[in-house]
């Protein structure tokens, strides 16, 4: 199959700088793949689970949160607010949080200015469930 250039960065570290086959990441209008040789694109990326299947097959998941795709001329990137792997998710941890975000928006109302705060963190410890498994 043919690949593209992926670079994944995050602030604090460059996650991924290699071939790739195909990306599927989340962007805040829905679920993206990208293949080699896409027609050049940029979007903003929500909070969900990330694929990668690299140049000799194999796969990986991931949990990312928010950030910017960009592909132009069979370039990748993806500079993603966090970005981990799924063999880094300590799994216990995000249950945890995602039970403390469930109880923290049943306790708010919709007009509550933290609820916006507890729905970002349920759908990040969502994320990082899903990517997990």
């Amino acid at each position: 199959m043919a690949t593209f250039h992926l670079q994944i960065v995050t602030p604090d570290r460059m996650v991924y700088d290699g071939e790739a086959q195909s990306v599927i990441l989340r962007t805040v209008n829905g679920d993206i793949c990208i293949l080699a040789n896409h027609i050049d694109y940029a979007a903003p990326l929500g909070i969900g689970e990330a694929k990668v299947i690299f140049a000799d097959g194999k796969e990986r998941s991931a949990a990312c949160n928010g950030g910017l795709l960009s592909v132009e001329n069979n370039e990748v990137r993806v500079i993603a607010t966090t970005f981990e792997w799924a063999e880094d998710i300590d799994i216990e941890r995000a249950k945890r949080a995602q039970q403390a975000a469930e109880e923290q928006l049943q306790k708010l109302s919709r007009q509550d200015v933290d609820y916006a705060v507890a729905e970002a963190k349920l759908k990040r410890a969502l994320a990082r469930v899903q990517a997990g498994k």
